[in-house]
This record gives C-alpha cells, structure tokens and sequence, in this order.
C-alpha cells in the first residue's frame, strides 16, 4: 500500500542532486565573481579614460575594441580577459597589475584641538615662543603646518635656517622676522611667504602675545619639485644632467 508523500519529502525531490565536483565548481566561479567585483575594473578603466579625457570611440580606436563594449565593461556588465585588459593598460602606460593591486585611499585626517600638544622653541632653555604641530598624524606629509605663540617682549633668538621655503600667517599682535639682512614688522592679518635656506628669526617686540600660523615646505617635496624641475630642463636642454639636492627630513620651528 502506497503511503502519502509528507512535505518534506516532496521539498527534497524538488531539489536537484548536484555532483560533488558540480559544487566545488559552483563555489568557484562565485568566489571568482566576487573577486572581479571587489576589483572594480570598470570603474577603474573609466576613471583612467576621463583622466585622460579620451571618449569612449577613441578608446576603442587605440585597443581595437568597440565602443559599446567598452561601455559595457565600464559598468560592469561583461568582464575582459587578460588579453583585452593587457590592451587598456599599455593606452595609459600602466602595468596590468595596476587593476588588480589595492585601491589608495584618500588622504583625509582630522586633528583635534584638544588632542594637539604645546611644545616650546627647541635649541634654547628660554624660549620665545611655543608652537603645536597641526599636521602630526598625516604620514608622509610634505606640508609641516604649525600653530605658535610667540611670548611678549621677547627678542629674537639665534637665527636658523632650513630647506624649502615658509610661509607665516599672523593671527594676532605683531611680529618682527629677521630674514638675511633685513628686519620686517608684520602685524594682524599680514602674511610672509620666504626661502627658508636664508636665515631668518622671530621676535614679538609687544607687550601682548602674538599668535601665527607657520607652514614649513618637507625637505623631500623640495628634492622631488628640484628634480622635476631639472628633468624638464634636461628635457629643453640636450645635454644638460640634473644634479639631486642634498637633504631630508622634517622640518620644525626652531
């Protein structure tokens, strides 16, 4: 006597059987997908074409590929094969690991005021002036942006000097700078932008104190903007050899 199917049973008739090897296959080719979509090589390959401004035709011209499958691959909807990739990569002179290699994430750090630390004047027991870094946590900066304070009626120290150039914003009182041979007073709202390899001193010659804002140019940005400098005149220059400047690191109120 037949006996009546239960739910479950029918649930599993209506399952098909898939062979081991099947699954295995399966698991794969997601797997695979979602390393292709982690990649965002569409969106990667657009970003590269804007750059360059080029249109979507002119792409096409120079990889020997459609303009609707560009499009295609742009939004995702069809993936390329190496081969086709390989193309796109050497129209921008990049290497195909480009597409596969992480994606650098922008800069953007936030410093709060609490979280600053007040230093003094470094190089001296009797300071003129204090100062807060405002960029420490940014690695790898080529800006160093301080916040200092500068002591009433304190005359000006030893004069320093250093790579690169500085740029000084007074916030309030006034300031004397010393740079080279000559003394020049700034008061609230004034700016100075100077090459820092003359030396140069502050001083606050008021009864009250002064605040600025100093922003001091990394050695090594001075070093890559020197060569390039002297690449592109090598360039209009036959013959000419760029010399490397001498110096790194970072640079501070002193």
């Amino acid at each position: 006597m037949a006996t009546e199917a239960t739910p479950l049973d029918i649930a599993q008739r209506a399952v098909p059987t898939v062979a081991p090897e099947q699954r295995e296959t399966t698991v794969a080719t997601d797997a695979a997908e979602l390393f292709i979509s982690e990649k965002r090589l569409g969106e990667r390959i657009k970003h590269l074409r804007l750059k360059k401004s080029m249109g979507l035709v002119e792409l096409g011209r120079h990889t020997g590929l459609s303009a609707s499958f560009l499009s295609q691959l742009e939004t995702g909807r069809v993936v390329p094969t190496l081969r086709n990739l390989a193309r796109i990569a050497l129209v921008f002179s990049k290497d195909l690991s480009y597409f596969f290699e992480p994606e650098p994430k922008t800069l953007f750090r936030v410093q709060r005021g609490k979280d600053r630390i007040r230093l003094p004047q470094s190089g001296t027991d009797d300071p003129s002036y204090y100062f807060e870094s405002l960029g420490y946590l940014v690695p790898d900066r080529q800006l160093d942006p301080y916040f200092a304070e500068f002591l009433p009626n304190m005359p000006g120290r030893r004069a320093h000097q250093h790579a690169g150039c500085e740029f000084l914003y007074v916030l309030e009182g006034e300031l004397d700078i010393v740079h080279g041979e000559g003394k020049h007073r700034l008061e609230t709202g004034d700016a100075v932008y100077f090459d820092a390899n003359t030396p140069h001193s502050y001083s606050n010659p008021r009864d009250v104190p002064a605040k600025a804002l100093i922003v001091t140019l990394q050695a090594s940005a001075v070093a890559a903007m020197t060569q390039g400098k002297q690449k592109a005149t090598l360039a209009a220059v036959p013959g000419l050899r760029p010399r490397m400047p001498e110096g790194t690191g970072t640079q501070t109120p002193q």
